[in-house]
């Protein structure tokens, strides 16, 4: 659950970078300090922008801790992020995590399907639904759109299930993303109560919305290869949607996403706007790249539709490496990532010719070009920033 958003170091610059890790830092020791070493596991990359949204709306930045040495920072200390925000970030997370877990049990999903193992994942969602609802509770946030996703999530695939089979109608690609939409467009909102900056939550819901169908999609797309070997049900495959048409619903997501953005009162935006306009556009990319979206466009689950492209010595291995590698990647958040899972590698980090670039008019795909640190006056070139330099 490391999420679509996952910048690497190359992409921001210094201060924005740092304040990222701040955030993600913060919400791995806040879920420690609350609910146990254990719930450490749900730390992930989209969680943390709600964080970052409720910093961004706020004049000052958000309060900080310097914190000890930690083996996923190099056994070095930190200062990180504590507020509010951090909090409903660990709620969110807590609760999404316990949803998703609850639905690998009942689909018996690989070792779920082992009955020690789906007795252990039940308590272990229960317990962390119960937390995060709990934590929410002390934040003023209603958890109801969060918790009744997953459920809601597995009626309408069972209904696209047998539509598939002749019994009933099937629900249309719009549908199946509509409980993730739901999901982050309540929690994208409440992050204005907690700035007390109320008139932006129309707007923020429109984000939540927009970046809950790309997450949707881009799983999608993500486990398209996957799906269509196993015969797992995915929703491109299950609406007869090919990657053309999944690729033209991203992009208008996207546009929805940046635009709403735009339209957010952010006294502090240029970490905002780094992560959920562009890195979502990389994820995009990233996404039907990996896929071969450049194919011929036929229907996901048609035969002949373009495999998922990964060059030679890049695929997942399987067996005791892979789930080693796994384990070190879930316990480390994602900071360490297998060769087979770095495509974002390439597709952020190598960006870093800066012929072309004019100061800030036109810094949005490359970076270290307005300075050393490819920051200028207010915010950061890589982020596009509007600054004259």
């Amino acid at each position: 659950m490391f999420g679509i958003v996952r910048p690497c170091r190359h992409v921001l610059c210094k201060g924005l970078y740092a304040d990222w890790m701040g955030h993600l830092c913060g919400l791995c020791l806040a879920l420690r300090d609350e609910h146990g070493h254990l719930s450490r596991l749900v730390t992930n990359y989209d969680g943390l922008l709600v964080s970052v949204l409720t910093e961004a709306q706020s004049p000052a930045s958000t309060s900080r801790r310097k914190v000890g040495p930690c083996a996923l920072r190099g056994f070095k200390g930190a200062t990180v992020a504590e507020s509010e925000g951090v909090r409903l970030a660990a709620s969110v997370s807590l609760l999404l995590a316990a949803g998703k877990m609850s639905d690998h049990v009942a689909d018996g999903d690989g070792v779920y399907a082992r009955r020690p193992v789906a007795a252990g994942a039940t308590r272990l969602a229960g317990r962390w639904s119960s937390a995060g609802t709990a934590m929410a509770g002390t934040l003023g946030f209603d958890p109801a759109p969060l918790t009744a996703a997953a459920g809601r999530q597995a009626v309408l695939e069972r209904a696209s299930v047998r539509a598939s089979a002749g019994a009933g109608q099937a629900p249309g690609l719009p549908e199946l993303t509509a409980p993730a939409e739901d999901a982050v467009a309540a929690a994208f909102a409440h992050t204005a109560v907690l700035a007390g900056k109320p008139h932006n939550r129309e707007a923020l819901e429109t984000a939540g919305r927009g970046f809950g169908r790309l997450a949707h999609l881009i799983d999608a797309v993500e486990d398209l290869a996957d799906d269509r070997a196993s015969g797992a049900y995915n929703p491109l495959v299950a609406t007869g949607t090919g990657l053309d048409e999944a690729r033209r619903r991203c992009d208008a997501a996207h546009a929805e996403l940046r635009a709403a953005v735009g339209a957010l009162d952010l006294p502090r935006p240029a970490l905002t706007r780094a992560l959920l306009v562009r890195e979502t556009g990389n994820a995009v990319s990233r996404a039907f790249a990996a896929a071969g979206a450049h194919g011929d466009g036929r229907p996901a689950g048609e035969p002949g539709a373009p495999p998922e492209q990964r060059p030679p010595g890049k695929r997942d291995p399987g067996g005791l490496l892979s789930l080693a590698c796994t384990t070190l990647s879930c316990c480390t958040c994602g900071l360490y990532r297998p060769a087979w899972d770095e495509e974002h590698e390439s597709s952020c980090c190598g960006r870093l010719d800066c012929s072309g670039c004019d100061a800030c008019s036109n810094c949005g795909d490359c970076c270290s070009c307005c300075g050393e640190d490819g920051c200028c006056g207010d915010g950061c070139c890589c982020d596009g920033c509007s600054c004259d330099c």
